[in-house]
């Protein structure tokens, strides 16, 4: 038996599975909430820092992603260094420290680059946290594992911008970042107090440029790997476009902007639904037809609702209660596929969990943002982009996922 696995199996490396569960949705949710908090803002952002092109304003949130996508091509290969603890607290470390950068921007290009160094280290919690339930878990085990997280951290996120509207009314929209740091140092001292190292000195790979190399190619040579990534990249980038334009569509094109809280919490709720069946199902129907069966279900239901926004059938009463129940649907496929799609993508590369970590997160990341800012950018007033690129990632993914195997 490898020491790898004698690792992965020492009893005292391992919290009780729901705290475990709670540990690392926290520390997966410093993302979502930097992205969901930051939602409210944006209106009182864009009208102080950019009023006479308020659509700059949604670079705010792909700023972040952006340099979370560079971010990650370090925070993997640093932790397999280092270790996962070190390596998440240095990340947390950089974004504290771009959140505070923040808080004195003056223009819109100071809050971009402060929003990026703080995707930089956000990186760290996401991307180590995953190789760290990959030290301890493999395959649909750790698919399920996974869900249990998402399924937990999804309340998070469905808080978050009743929290920040809460927040931007009692001291505007610099104190979001305020409570950024206090997420982080929270999601950190947790870590710290409660988890031990999971990967010992001698699993570690050093920063040197030929192992680095060595495990990349292994990596990037991998067909499973390679396919996961662009399936994740096409699953990334249509719900980040909706969350780009997220609060314009439910503030201008349906009006509900004062209740638009409220309807992204009820939203995240309902699409935690996704996570549950998923951690329910998954040992008895398998990682890759799950995924298969999810970006199937959002083709059918994007195309039918293309068609409906497009045709102006709908009557009045009914044209947001599909809209919701669209973008219902893109929540609860991400909740069904993205945990089951890191799990097939590093059931043979446990030996490199950090650096396959990172660069499927990079690439991922980094094209999802490149397909996001355009359709956020080619908001009409109408939810056609959001929808047209759903249609067209969800479609992509589902022929892609008849290459892969479980």
């Amino acid at each position: 038996m490898s020491a790898t696995i004698l690792h992965a199996q020492t009893p005292q490396r391992r919290l009780p599975l729901p705290e475990f569960v709670a540990m690392l949705a926290f520390l997966f949710a410093t993302v979502a909430f930097s992205i969901d908090a930051m939602l409210p803002a944006l209106p009182d952002i864009a009208g102080e820092l950019t009023p006479a092109n308020v659509n700059r304003a949604q670079l705010i949130l792909t700023a972040f992603m952006a340099g979370m996508g560079l971010g990650t091509l370090f925070a993997g290969p640093i932790s397999d260094a280092i270790g996962r603890k070190p390596a998440i607290f240095l990340g947390t470390a950089l974004y504290i420290a771009a959140a505070v950068a923040a808080i004195f921007a003056q223009s819109i290009e100071f809050l971009l680059a402060a929003r990026f160094v703080q995707g930089m280290g956000a990186s760290g919690p996401r991307i180590v946290g995953l190789a760290l339930i990959r030290d301890l878990y493999s395959g649909r085990e750790m698919a399920r594992i996974s869900s249990f997280v998402m399924m937990v951290f999804i309340t998070i996120p469905a808080l978050a911008p009743s929290i920040g509207a809460g927040i931007i009314w009692a001291s505007g929209w610099q104190g979001v970042f305020v409570a950024f740091i206090l997420f982080a140092l929270i999601g950190a001292g947790w870590l710290g107090i409660r988890q031990a190292e999971t990967l010992p000195p001698s699993e570690r790979r050093p920063l040197r440029l030929g192992p680095l190399t060595a495990a990349a190619r292994e990596v990037l040579s991998d067909r499973q790997v390679m396919l996961c990534t662009l399936v994740l990249t096409l699953g990334f980038g249509q719900m980040f476009a909706l969350l780009s334009s997220a609060q314009q569509l439910f503030g201008e094109a349906y009006g509900k902007g004062d209740s638009f809280p409220a309807w992204f919490a009820l939203m995240a709720i309902l699409s935690g639904a996704g996570t549950l069946l998923n951690a329910t199902f998954v040992m008895r129907f398998g990682m890759r037809r799950i995924a298969k069966w999810a970006y199937a279900m959002q083709t059918v239901v994007s195309s039918v609702m293309l068609v409906l926004v497009v045709s102006g059938v709908l009557p009045e009463s009914l044209r947001f209660p599909a809209f919701f129940f669209w973008a219902v649907s893109v929540f609860f496929m991400a909740g069904v596929t993205f945990g089951n799609l890191n799990a097939l993508a590093l059931q043979r590369m446990g030996h490199v969990a950090g650096m396959a970590a990172s660069i499927i997160a990079a690439l991922s990341t980094v094209a999802a943002t490149l397909i996001a800012a355009p359709v956020g950018l080619l908001y009409n007033g109408t939810a056609v982009p959001a929808i047209t690129a759903a249609l067209i990632c969800s479609a992509l993914a589902w022929l892609l996922m008849g290459w892969l195997r479980d």
